[in-house]
């Protein structure tokens, strides 16, 4: 016989769910677009999230709380949150719930605790919005726009200000460009406004004007003409790759900083929360955000050998088909990346091994690499056979990197998984560097040989680190709390 009494509570217990989550979406949206300080819940974020995707989150969470943390957790730290004076700002209420439940902190302490815990928050020193040029559309280039936008809160970091294009801009490519950024076929609708501005050769994109600049030449362009001073351009092209080229765009007026979306080389390939302190900030000009499988694997690296040391291993990545292949069989420069994108799986060679030794010297020489580029649009996987200095079991290793995603400098950078279900695109639009696939982690009988298998959305992960880095050199990177 059904229950209908405990059916009848069951409704009423998740509409209080419902109630706290409009709630929380309530504060969230007010502290981001008026405070410039946003919450995410274990790095996921909160910002334009429906209530059903926040109370799904809150059930994931038992990746690390045990059981997993409940709304009203999160919401009453939220609350508190609202109501001290802090800084620009990114912190996570998901780590802050947890504490506060680990410790057993009393209710009438919380708000101290909370108080505490942020009290960086409420010292860290303001700092000048930077404008922000995207110099080339294509793929990494819309969805840095995409973020730049949605990411610029009350106006406090990074501003873009114009985009440049090498085709003529007239009526007939704004509507285009202005199509092609609200529309993506892979990671869904853009969820603003974008208009055109014909008279302005410019695209209004949330209320905020975005020029349009038609240039054959980095060094042909008067950005200050446009109100733009002392610009971040990121060259998302891949046409300049080392510091001659890079620096043309130094040559053109109201530029400041460089930083390449690709590779780069005799330039700093930074991948940031790794080797990001290794530059100097203030006087570098330069800087590459190095390749989106490096930015995946190198975070990864770091955490064994800093634990566990690596002696040697080999590198293979499975990675989605990109715009450098054909869509069907035609000539091509590169061995077998002529053949059907969409219709085979290319073996084709990556730098990945040696780009790791740019990031983290101490692996030079230990690593080989090999790609396979298969018929799916986007999602990768980087598949890393390693010989360790130190002997673990599965659960030890994927203990340590577990831990990993939750505390220390690389939270951001890495995600752990333990869905035993994970497949491709399951892993679109996360904005973690690398998603460590838990279930997948073998370790042989010698107790130092691993096989770690680890996703990477590898453009909207790599569109992340990106912006990480991005604010990094900029010097308007908030204070965060994860």
């Amino acid at each position: 016989m059904i229950n209908t009494v405990a059916f009848e509570a069951e409704i009423k217990s998740y509409k209080s769910k419902q109630n706290a989550s409009v709630q929380l979406i309530e504060i969230v949206s007010n502290l981001w677009f008026n405070r410039s300080i946003e919450l995410v819940l274990f790095r996921d974020q909160l910002i334009d999230r429906r209530v059903s995707f926040i109370l799904n989150l809150h059930v994931e969470s038992k990746v690390f709380a045990d059981p997993a943390l409940s709304i009203f957790e999160t919401l009453k730290v939220a609350e508190i949150i609202q109501e001290l004076e802090l800084a620009p700002s990114r912190i996570d209420i998901g780590k802050l719930a947890l504490k506060i439940r680990q410790q057993a902190i009393a209710e009438d302490e919380v708000y101290h605790f909370i108080k505490h815990e942020l009290h960086g928050a409420m010292q860290q020193e303001g700092f000048t919005p930077k404008d922000v040029v995207l110099y080339g559309f294509g793929r990494i280039g819309r969805l840095l726009a995409r973020e730049l936008i949605g990411k610029a809160g009350a106006g406090m970091q990074l501003r873009l200000r114009a985009i440049v294009t090498r085709d003529q801009v007239n009526a007939d490519t704004l509507s285009k460009r202005a199509n092609l950024l609200r529309h993506d076929s892979i990671h869904g609708d853009f969820e603003g406004e974008v208009e055109v501005d014909v008279q302005n050769n410019a695209l209004l994109i949330n209320g905020t004007t975005v020029y349009i600049i038609s240039a054959k030449q980095p060094e042909d362009i008067d950005y200050s003409a446009y109100g733009i001073q002392n610009a971040l351009v990121l060259d998302n092209t891949g046409a300049f790759r080392n510091q001659q080229e890079l620096s043309r765009h130094l040559s053109a007026k109201g530029t400041a900083q460089v930083l390449l979306t690709a590779p780069g080389k005799s330039v700093p390939n930074i991948v940031y929360g790794v080797n990001n302190t290794a530059i100097d900030k203030h006087t570098g000009q330069v800087f590459s955000a190095a390749s989106c499988t490096t930015n995946a694997i190198a975070p990864v690296l770091k955490v064994l050998q800093d634990n566990l040391g690596i002696v040697k291993g080999h590198i293979e990545t499975i990675h989605s088909y990109t715009n450098d292949q054909n869509l069907v069989d035609n000539m091509h420069a590169k061995a077998r990346r002529g053949r059907a994108a969409a219709l085979n799986m290319v073996i084709t060679e990556t730098g990945a091994g040696s780009a790791v030794a740019k990031v983290l010297p101490e692996l030079s020489g230990k690593l080989t690499s090999n790609a396979i580029r298969v018929p799916v649009p986007n999602g990768s996987l980087a598949i890393l056979q390693l010989e360790l200095q130190t002997t673990t079991t599965v659960e030890a290793l994927n203990a340590l990197l577990r831990s990993s995603a939750l505390d220390g400098q690389l939270v951001e950078q890495i995600k752990y998984s333990t869905n035993a279900e994970l497949v491709s695109s399951d892993i679109i639009g996360t904005t973690a560097a690398a998603i460590v696939d838990g279930p997948a982690s073998i370790v042989s009988n010698d107790n130092k040989t691993v096989v770690l298998y680890v996703w990477y959305d590898n453009e909207y992960g790599y569109t992340h680190q990106v912006m990480r880095l991005a604010r990094h050199i900029a010097g308007v990177r908030r204070y965060t709390y994860y």
